[in-house]
């Protein structure tokens, strides 16, 4: 006897093409959207806290010095490239999918919706929540045609059918769900054309120098995956002077308050050049490319003169920021000094003042500009080939420079002093300050599609929010010496007064002679209401649930 083949699953499996369904539904459902949401905007918690290399390479340089220990899983998790990470790009793409998934499916809804018919009248129409009836001396035929023309006037669409007149209106809600949804397809195509053909990059300029629009002259820059250099607009800009107001009395006296760069740019090499001031939040538009004026600083003119008496060294120095009074850190690197490379790492402080033996900095406008530094000689790692940050001093094979007593040597100087390195390594001297200027400049080609898409979105959900879709019927029944006229008002959205459209219409719809009140309900008992007729008339509510 043979033995007959089983079944190829087993009761409550699923096979591939059921699982794949199965999975395909449950990444489009909306709850799982909500969590992507809730998972994007968690993931990008990280990329605010901790900082990024494509936005500030000084400050995640930085912070890799100070945490020695975390560095090494922070970039293996990819947390000092957030937005570019796997992880990130995963719930990202994730999240489109599931987005397009759900919103394409009731594109089909809305659309049937906002084109729909109003439904036949109930049965019934005595046992809707909201109703009344009468008996009327006109005919059934010119109760229902007054009827007709009423509704028309409140702009209802409007529907004869048999011995009722069916109404509806409100229809602007269905219009705004698709053009909510349709909205939405359209952000996520702006922002995908932006993040893949767009770039964002930064740059340190120093006041009476310029800028021209060349990937060489930034200082940070993040393209998109598809971007090319060929995409760059071709502009340039100088900025011929700079404007800080500083507060002078009050909370947050020495900070400042508004600054303002004042530009020369033009549109090509060619271009003679045309004013601007450039503000924050005021940016200078040039094709598909904003400038933007982020923040500013000084840059102490420091001369270096090595231990053969040659000036190696005699430029500006940026100084970044790291707190609101200016109180800045920066780096000093003179690699052509003889007979050995001087390294110099500390504060720049423009308002200088001892306090208890400690000093501190009390304002960020230039009353006491003071700088402190410490000084090293040996090999400053630039002959190796590797890449160096500007701001970021390689201390592996530098000695930091000793007094002859044993203690730290420091580079204290004001405006116009200079010091002797010890060990005849040389001389420093600080010769004045300049000002620098942080501008970001940044490209994104589907901004106009995001924006436009982010205004129809916004239109769509105040149409869906706050257009009330109501519904009316209007029954005349042939009687002796007229007619039995049964009118009822259903509000679809639960907010809106439906007895006041229904004493306004009944009104408009009475005669003054031969009309008797029959009846009038305004919260009618539930059984068998609205429910229970629309399923007698065929009409289905399922749509409603996708809003």
């Amino acid at each position: 006897m043979s033995e007959q083949p089983g079944p190829s699953t087993r009761a409550g499996e699923l096979r591939p093409l059921e699982f794949l369904r199965w999975t395909w539904r449950q990444l489009t459902s909306m709850r799982t959207a909500l969590v992507l949401l809730l998972l994007l905007a968690l993931a990008a918690v990280p990329g605010s806290v901790v900082p990024q290399d494509g936005m500030n390479s000084m400050a995640s340089s930085r912070w890799r010095d100070a945490h020695p220990q975390l560095t090494p899983i922070f970039e293996r998790l990819q947390l000092f490239s957030v937005y570019d990470s796997v992880w990130f790009s995963a719930i990202y793409l994730l999240l489109v999918i599931s987005l397009v998934g759900c919103i394409l499916p009731r594109l089909r809804v809305y659309w049937r919706a906002a084109r729909a018919q109003p439904p036949a009248a109930p049965r019934n129409l005595d046992r809707l929540p909201t109703s009344c009836g009468w008996q009327s001396a006109e005919p059934a035929e010119a109760v229902l045609a007054r009827a007709e023309a009423a509704l028309k006037a409140r702009r209802f669409r409007v529907v004869r059918r048999d011995d009722a007149v069916c109404a509806e209106r409100g229809y602007l809600r269905e219009a705004g769900n698709l053009l909510f949804h349709l909205a939405l397809l359209v952000v996520l195509a702006g922002v995908a054309v932006g993040s893949l053909w767009g770039y964002q990059g930064g740059a340190i300029i120093l006041v009476k120098g310029g800028f021209t629009n060349e990937v060489t002259q930034y200082d940070d820059f993040a393209p998109g995956s598809l971007f090319d250099d060929s995409r760059l607009d071709p502009f340039w800009f100088k900025i011929r002077s700079f404007d800080v107001e500083w507060i002078k009395s009050g909370q947050g006296q020495g900070m400042a308050r508004k600054f303002v760069s004042h530009l020369t740019y033009g549109r090509s090499l060619q271009d003679k050049g045309t004013s601007y001031d450039l503000k924050v939040n005021h940016p200078l538009s040039i094709g598909d490319t904003d400038v933007f004026l982020i923040g500013h600083g000084y840059a102490p003119v420091i001369t270096v003169t090595d231990g053969d008496g040659q000036v190696i060294s005699s430029e500006p120095a940026i100084f970044l920021p790291e707190d609101k009074t200016f109180l800045s850190y920066g780096v000093v690197k003179v690699p052509d000094a003889s007979p050995t490379q001087i390294g110099l790492e500390g504060f720049f402080y423009p308002t200088y003042l001892k306090v208890d033996g400690d000093p501190i900095n009390v304002r960020g406008d230039l009353t006491n500009p003071t700088l402190s530094l410490l000084a090293y000689t040996g090999d400053l790692g630039m002959d190796e080939g590797k890449p160096q940050s500007v701001y970021v001093l390689d201390k592996t094979k530098l000695t930091r420079l000793m007094k002859p007593d044993g203690k730290m040597f420091r580079v204290d100087l004001q405006l116009g002093q200079s010091i002797d390195l010890p060990d005849g390594a040389g001389s420093v001297r600080f010769d004045g300050v300049e000002r620098w200027n942080k501008v970001q400049i940044s490209s994104t080609p589907g901004k106009d599609v995001a924006l436009g898409g982010m205004v129809a979105a916004l239109i769509g959900l105040i149409g869906s929010l706050f257009v009330r879709p109501r519904r009316v019927w209007v029954r005349a029944v042939d009687a002796p010496g007229g007619s039995t006229v049964t009118m009822a008002v259903l509000d679809r959205s639960g907010n809106g007064d439906p007895e006041a459209e229904l004493d306004l219409l009944s009104a408009q719809l009475h005669t003054d002679e031969g009309n008797t009140e029959v009846g009038h309900t305004g919260d009618g008992p539930e059984t068998g209401g609205p429910e229970t007729d629309w399923r007698e008339t065929g009409e289905s509510e399922k749509g409603d649930s996708n809003d």
